[in-house]
């Protein structure tokens, strides 16, 4: 049977199905940062819970440090006590982190693939909805909230049902000018905000083989506001030589068996898609917002739409109050 890159990931970690398809799936890794952890630890402590697999979970500060000096502290007193009350939950449970002053310290999304936490193959989850960064490196990788978050430190599981398949394809070559946030901003405004509930989306293509890993990065980060549950890339030779020799990467024999692996996270030829959209890199000019939705965009050189061309009187209206936001008049280049 051929297989989505998807459905590889999702059967590779379900622990127990239910006849209603809800699924017992394992998580290889949780990161953690301030914002959405204290009550999860709060509840682990009222229940005497330990933290189930301590290596699986990898804490940050990141949502309220100051990008100011930071040998000054934090300021705010609500953003310090969120910052300590990490700092006092990781050193409790015994989980690493990487503190404010520390050199690794940075965003959530960014250290995990700097340090080679985030790998192909794993299940990744975070307290937070751009947890789908991940999937640029062949990882199922989704935002969770705040009692999952304890539910993952307790038992390394989520219950989840398993979303549809979507492929995003981009065939052809960028024009000059034009970026990885300007091809996922033209998905966005081709399929709304919503048109992605339901699905983890797959992006295939030339375009996409072309992207640097932070451009898929990219990509992947905003399907979230496409609506989707994650964005996956498949590996190939960008992702390998990205992951190879960062702190947490297999090494020696382990990454040897780790590679032959990763070079079957891939969907199958003729594997299934519930839907597929495609569009070309060429005719994908550099994206310009004109509301206050990501789905509100145009290539530059366009003009500003005329909510009285809109039939739909909700969408007319959500126009109006955009452009009233914005200051801008229809029909304005």
């Amino acid at each position: 049977m051929m297989r989505t890159l998807y459905d590889k990931l999702w059967d590779e970690h379900v622990v127990h199905s239910e006849e209603d398809g809800t699924a017992t799936i394992y998580i290889d890794r949780q990161l953690l940062h301030e914002v959405t952890s204290p009550q999860a630890f709060e509840g682990l402590s009222l229940a005497a819970r330990p933290v189930w697999r301590i290596s699986a979970n990898l804490a940050v500060s990141d949502h309220n440090v100051p990008t100011t000096d930071r040998s000054e502290g934090i300021a705010d007193p609500v953003s310090k006590l969120q910052v300590d009350t990490l700092d006092q939950n990781c050193d409790r449970f015994g989980i690493t982190q990487y503190k404010m002053n520390d050199q690794r310290q940075g965003i959530v999304h960014v250290i995990g693939p700097e340090q080679g936490a985030t790998l192909p193959g794993m299940t990744v989850v975070c307290g937070d909805s751009h947890t789908s960064t991940h999937g640029a490196f062949g990882a199922l990788a989704f935002g969770i909230g705040t009692s999952e978050v304890e539910h993952v430190l307790a038992t390394q599981t989520l219950l989840m049902k398993k979303s549809k398949n979507m492929l995003v394809r981009v065939e052809g070559r960028l024009q000059p000018g034009s970026t990885a946030k300007d091809i996922i901003l033209a998905v966005i405004a081709k399929i709304s905000t919503g048109g992605g509930q339901g699905y983890v989306l797959e992006y295939r293509g030339e375009a996409i083989r072309l992207l640097s890993m932070e451009g898929r990065m990219t990509i992947c980060n905003m399907a979230i506001e496409a609506g989707a549950r994650a964005g996956l890339v498949a590996v190939d030779e960008t992702t390998i030589e990205y992951i190879q020799g960062r702190p947490y990467a297999p090494k020696g024999e382990a990454l040897r068996q780790a590679l032959q692996y990763w070079r079957t996270l891939h969907s199958d030829p003729g594997a299934h898609f519930d839907r597929i959209v495609e569009l070309r890199a060429e005719e994908i000019a550099p994206q310009v917002s004109w509301g206050t939705s990501p789905e509100m965009v145009l290539p530059i050189g366009s003009r500003v739409p005329d909510p009285e061309r809109e039939r739909d009187p909700v969408k007319r209206q959500a126009m109006e109050r955009a452009l009233q936001y914005m200051g801008l008049e229809p029909n304005l280049p």
